[in-house]
């Protein structure tokens, strides 16, 4: 059931966007994120997911495999549309207990849930596209003028880099586990949610021991290397801006001033339709 995780992975498929410099992308990603956030009605949450569709037809990515990631984020979802559901003030249609339901809630709700899920595929976009060398040297160049004020920006990428590499690793290492222990008997179907819940113990234990033991070997082999730290380091292929990455650029700015003038013109139209 692990092995479906594909958030945080690499999916290595040639096209325009896997072409375009880390740099743009990681930028990119905050440009969306804001504009997802700066929305704030249908129109520009309607064109938010077009975007979004028009960037997965470019990456090529299929949508099943994007699909699979989000298996482990709905509840994360369903947290969301029901604190939006029930415990939204309005014009209130269904009360029980300290629960009420209001027209207002069910839209927010609706809108809070697709605005989660659209911020989540198209964050994971950027670990679909960038092989985890480059999404390290993009974040390392991107935080280089804070070196300035000593801050550790090769360390910083260099371990999200290794965290994003862990994913994979400890996917594999749980459904081994879990098979071991099913070998042994375990039963992690039945019962309640107390139950399953104990049931895990067996599976996580023996995970962190695995974890902590490969970043022990992990820290040893970059020992033995001479691995001290960005400082006085070189790039074997440093990272280059080319044509596309301009226009990469230019469709970020002509992307957030449209989001922008979605959510100023819907104000308008509010205030004049309330006048």
């Amino acid at each position: 059931m692990f092995r479906d995780i594909t958030i945080g992975q690499f999916y290595p498929v040639t096209s325009i966007i896997n072409k375009l410099d880390p740099r743009v992308k990681l930028c990119g990603v905050v440009v969306y994120i804001a504009a997802v956030f700066i929305i704030n009605n249908i129109f520009g949450l309607l064109f938010i997911i077009a975007a979004l569709a028009v960037l997965i037809y470019l990456s090529k990515v299929p949508l099943k495999h994007i699909m699979k990631g989000l298996r482990f984020v709905w509840f994360l979802v369903i947290i969301a549309i029901f604190f939006n559901l029930f415990f939204s003030d309005g014009d209130i249609i269904w009360r029980w207990w300290i629960f009420h339901m209001s027209r207002q809630g069910i839209l927010r709700a609706a809108f809070f849930a697709v605005r989660l899920v659209c911020v989540i595929v198209g964050s994971s976009m950027l670990t679909y596209t960038t092989t985890p060398t480059n999404l390290t040297a993009g974040l390392e160049k991107v935080m280089q003028p804070l070196n300035k004020i000593h801050f550790p920006g090769h360390e910083i990428a260099m371990m999200m880099s290794i965290a994003l590499r862990f994913i994979p690793i400890l996917s594999e290492e749980i459904n081994k586990i879990i098979k071991a222990q099913l070998a042994r008997g375990a039963d992690f179907d039945s019962g309640g949610i107390i139950v399953k819940a104990k049931g895990m113990i067996p599976i996580m234990i023996p995970l962190f021991i695995s974890a902590f033991r490969r970043a022990s070997d992990l820290a040893t082999a970059m020992e033995s290397r001479c691995y001290s730290g960005g400082e006085g380091r070189t790039k074997m292929y440093p990272l280059r801006y080319h044509k596309r990455d301009t226009v990469g650029y230019i469709v970020l700015l002509l992307f957030l001033l449209a989001s922008i003038g979605l959510r100023i013109l819907m104000q308008q139209f509010v205030t004049i339709g309330r006048i």
